[in-house]
């Protein structure tokens, strides 16, 4: 698994290892941390970097499979530091193919995302949605899905990319309600929100991104598949400011408000984005919290973590 030391994919570490599978992890810690797998002494870790071709060759040497999740997932970055999110994301995806081609591994797990999809027209978006991306993050994102399309389609890969909405939960430690929780410890009196506080977006919790992960892995047969994971619903970043608030105990919070373009925080982000799941739901999958459950949960979480 390569990115298994970051939030998210940690959490399917632990997974799959109860699940009996033997797990390698490659991460070069950038936005990854070793404490997030300190409890896991049955997976091997690996202090490595995709950009290194040699790196990567000896993380896939005898493996049945691969999770690929490594990426820097700060989106602002991409507007001041483009080459960042190239060198990080589509580099590192050529070299992981190019290594599972050489090593004779097939099988694929892609983490994308809803940025792939840019600013639609009207929400929700289903997988079939042109991918018009306005961040170079997301354009790297759709770069290396029509790679790993290509792979597949040459190489004999069986290949699933999954279109995350935000992720919350345990270990979370960027986006915006690690954002807020940190603005608030430090000044409880008032709250800066990029944007107008009017965009929206879907949240799913980390228990409920994770069976969908493995849902699709198990479950697809097909050469190339796409699906959108998130929860049904979305809700707007001025409500993630409310949960955070209230769950901080907090009362009487200033919201200060800083949009640019037409209310988002920062070129390349987007007003309102929320995600169709109809095709992950025909495997099965059920999201058990909706946007503002994920969100309330997670910053309880993370408020007992940092306290």
């Amino acid at each position: 698994m390569t990115g298994g030391a970051g939030f998210i994919w940690s959490h399917l570490v632990d997974r799959l290892a109860a699940e009996g599978h033997q797990v390698r992890v490659i991460d070069n810690l950038s936005s990854g941390r070793l404490e997030n797998l300190a409890h896991r002494r049955d997976v091997e870790v690996i202090i490595g970097d995709l950009k290194n071709p040699q790196d990567v060759q000896k993380a896939v040497r005898g493996v049945d499979a691969v999770f690929h999740f490594a990426a820097n997932p700060e989106v602002r970055v991409s507007t001041t530091n483009p080459e960042i999110h190239f060198n990080e994301n589509v580099v590192a995806t050529f070299n992981l193919l190019e290594a599972m081609r050489k090593n004779d591994v097939t099988q694929l797990v892609f983490t994308s995302s809803s940025s792939v999809y840019g600013e639609p027209d009207e929400i929700t978006v289903d997988e079939n949605a042109p991918l018009r991306p306005v961040s170079v993050y997301g354009a790297s994102k759709a770069a290396c899905e029509h790679l790993i399309h290509a792979y597949a389609k040459l190489y004999g890969f069986r290949a699933v990319a999954l279109r995350y909405a935000n992720v919350v939960g345990p270990r979370l430690r960027h986006g915006v309600v690690w954002d807020f929780i940190n603005k608030l410890r430090k000044n409880p009196h008032e709250l800066e929100i990029l944007g107008d506080g009017k965009q929206v977006r879907s949240y799913i919790y980390i228990d409920d991104a994770v069976e969908a992960t493995l849902l699709a892995w198990k479950k697809t047969t097909d050469t190339n598949a796409v699906y959108n994971v998130a929860a049904e619903d979305w809700i707007t970043v001025d409500e993630v400011a409310d949960l955070v608030i209230e769950a901080m105990g907090l009362t009487n919070v200033k919201k200060t408000y800083k949009p640019v373009l037409h209310g988002v925080g920062w070129p390349g982000d987007v007003k309102k984005i929320a995600l169709k799941i109809d095709k992950i739901k025909r495997l099965g999958f059920k999201s058990l919290l909706n946007s503002k459950e994920a969100v309330k949960l997670a910053t309880k979480n993370l408020i007992s973590e940092i306290l």
